[in-house]
């Protein structure tokens, strides 16, 4: 008690002392007089030395940044504009639907916390929600393309949290489809770009590293713009824009120097490892001169050449809820069309080309899925940071279940060497085991669950998926099923490593029998045989396996192969027009010329079709994506090489070569010589 009462006269001579210095020495007094108020037993506090507490770093707002953001509203266009619906995700159609796109701007923080800055943005709607456009037919629709923003914004920083309010000019494009008898098939489109204002407020919040979120409320006003349709025979509508948007995003700081990390190479925060951020971006042109083309249908190759481009771009966000617990959403902008519209082969030379089909970008949640590994003990495993993959460690020997929206083949048919169209080999029927008609909706996607058990040297995985309502649906229904079970063994042959994965699947799925419409078709031939396809339709069973192999050689060196058939019965429902399929080939890295980070590959594929398919595509039958009127058949038949440039790291240059005999097995077209280009970069 004694020691404890000479301390407080210390302090308060300290005080008194102090007083005459105030503003020299007011800090350091603060400092002392904590320091003895927190100091611990009497016995002790003669021994612990005095330490002033480090002043409390404040977020800075101030610099360049980039991102994304994805956004759910609605729209008016004004009486009788007949507005879209577009897809909402798992929220109901709207006039702009699930929407998304990407900003760009400068913040400048003042001493006050307050911040002025700058952003331009660009929205892009979800494409048309068909089922819902059925239900309302009209004489023509309407519908924006994108919405454009330059905005000031205004704002207080509340250390990482930052309020504000933000306005400018907008600017939209809008256009007018004029349909079809059936009031859904767009015939003649008219387009304007309008100009006009927008108005907001928002919250932004530095999340970790260089990393903030924002949420954020804006609404847009268009100027009216009169669409003159008396050529159609509908007088003239007036389309007046209202848009309100809700909009989710992020943002990537870079400070005050564009497009740099900051000073140092220290980030403003400190990083997490509960989260992660990926981007890709794809352009993929394609063209093809003239080819022999004697006879031909809607879905044939054009005989006299064309040229089409794809450019999709996708976001990877990652999130780690629990222990083994994690989120992946992935919205992906596609815009851009395959070559004829994605008809006329059945191996298709462009990977990316059933995700596109628009001139203006079009947003879709392609991916969101929830992950649960189960560790069950033992060797353990480094897991990098990746696209939906968090970084962390694992057990070898693990359970892992998978609920949500995914591609069949994140988890299924895998190949280290001829995967990914966006990376290495272009061709369907080469990154994919092509009579596997794996369940997906147009841009190759389905709702379902997958579970895996993992050891060491082999693994085995099954799911069961949604399937369309119909061939070439973009409606997925759980009233049918898919179903698929995967072995995979690995190996190592003159301690190079491989894997061989061996797969069956079945689809059931509202169908017609290729047999049942032949006969019926020879039996009535005043009837079409493709309107007798959907009036026979109802759910059938097509099943079938793969098998799929990758073996390195040697370093940078490794083969490729893959198998699969279906019984070729039924109508294909979702992937595309072949039965049977064996593909192989090489990849090669750059090591050997000093360009450790290029790719050569080389690889061919033969595809066939049953019997009964056959005599439906010669009695002028059309598949997904074939249908001559007749057919001269031989097996379709692909070589493709490719060359992969590194420019910088995450950024390739890829030079691509097809050369595709009977395309859509049909002796009497082509051949047909395809030439692609590819710039893909990644972060």
């Amino acid at each position: 008690m004694s020691r404890r009462l000479g301390y407080i006269r210390v302090l308060g001579a300290c005080v008194l002392t102090l007083r005459s210095h105030r503003n020299r020495y007011l800090r350091t007094a603060a400092a002392i007089a904590s320091g003895v108020l927190m100091l611990p037993a009497a016995g002790l506090a003669a021994d612990l030395p005095l330490k002033a507490h480090a002043a409390k770093a404040v977020y800075d707002w101030t610099g360049f940044y980039v991102g994304g953001h994805v956004a759910y509203g609605d729209a008016s266009f004004g009486p009788g504009t007949h507005p879209l619906p577009e897809q909402g995700a798992l929220l109901p159609h709207s006039a702009t639907g699930f929407s998304g796109g990407y900003q760009l701007g400068y913040n400048r923080q003042f001493s006050n916390r307050v911040m002025l800055g700058v952003e331009a943005d660009a929205t892009f709607p979800a494409p048309t929600d068909g089922p819902a456009l059925a239900r309302s037919p009209g004489p023509f629709n309407s519908t924006i393309d994108y919405v454009g923003t330059v905005r000031g914004r205004i704002g207080y920083a509340f250390d990482r949290f930052m309020p504000y309010v933000t306005g400018g000019i907008a600017w939209g494009h809008t256009h007018v489809n004029i349909n079809d008898a059936d009031g859904v098939t767009p015939r003649f489109p008219v387009s304007h770009y309008q100009i006009g204002w927008t108005a907001g407020l928002g919250l932004e919040y530095a999340v970790s590293g260089n990393w903030t979120a924002k949420a954020e409320y804006e609404y847009v006003d268009l100027s009216r713009k009169t669409y003159d349709l008396s050529g159609f025979g509908l007088g003239s509508v007036n389309v007046d824009p209202r848009i309100h948007l809700f909009k989710l995003g992020l943002n990537y700081q870079f400070g005050d120097t564009p497009w740099m990390p900051a000073v140092g190479g220290k980030t403003k925060l400190p990083e997490s490892d509960d989260w992660n951020v990926h981007a890709q971006t794809t352009v993929l042109p394609q063209g093809y001169g003239p080819i022999h083309s004697p006879y031909a249908s809607p879905q044939s190759l054009p005989g006299g050449g064309q040229f089409q481009a794809t450019w999709t771009t996708t976001a990877f966000l990652g999130a780690r809820l629990w222990d083994g617990g994690e989120f992946y959403f992935n919205p992906e902008l596609a815009q851009g069309f395959g070559l004829n519209g994605t008809l006329g082969l059945a191996g298709f030379s462009n990977g990316e080309a059933q995700k596109a089909g628009a001139p203006f970008p079009k947003i879709r949640a392609q991916r969101y899925y929830f992950k649960q590994t189960f560790g069950l003990g033992g060797e353990q495993e480094a897991v990098e940071d990746a696209p939906n993959q968090l970084a962390g460690k694992r057990d070898i020997d693990r359970v892992t279940l998978i609920v949500g929206r995914f591609a069949v083949g994140d988890f299924f048919d895998g190949n280290a060497y001829a995967k990914d169209p966006r990376a290495d080999f272009m061709n369907w029927a080469m990154w994919a085991s092509a009579a596997y008609d794996f369940p997906a909706d147009l841009p190759g996607y389905t709702r379902g669950a997958v579970a895996e058990l993992n050891r060491k040297d082999w693994a085995v995985r099954a799911g069961l998926f949604q399937v369309p309502d119909a061939p070439n649906s973009d409606v997925l229904t759980f009233k049918t099923g898919g179903t698929v079970v995967e072995f995979e063994e690995r190996h190592s042959i003159f301690e190079q490593p491989g894997k061989l994965r061996i797969g069956v699947f079945a689809n059931s799925g509202n169908t017609a029998n290729y047999r049942a419409v032949v006969d019926l078709a020879a039996a009535n031939p005043a009837l079409d045989i493709n309107n007798i396809v959907t009036a026979t339709q109802r759910d059938r069973l097509k099943y079938g396996f793969y098998v799929n192999l990758e073996q390195q050689i040697v370093n940078d060196v490794g083969l490729f192969a893959r198998a699969s058939w279906n019984d070729g019965q039924n109508q294909i429902l979702s992937f595309t027009d072949i039965d049977r399929s064996l593909s192989g080939g090489l990849s090669i890295k750059g090591s050997r010329w000093g360009r450790p980070d290029d790719t050569i590959g080389i690889g061919g594929a033969i595809n066939g079709l049953s019997a009964a398919h056959r005599d439906f595509l010669a009695a002028g039958g059309t598949g997904l994506l074939i249908g001559d009127g007749q057919l001269n058949y031989r097996t379709e038949r692909i070589l493709e090489t490719y060359y992969a440039y590194s420019v910088i790291k995450g950024v390739t240059l890829t030079a691509d070569y097809q050369m595709i005999a009977n395309p859509a097995y049909n002796a009497d077209r082509g051949p047909v010589s395809i030439f692609s280009g590819r710039l893909h970069g990644e972060f």
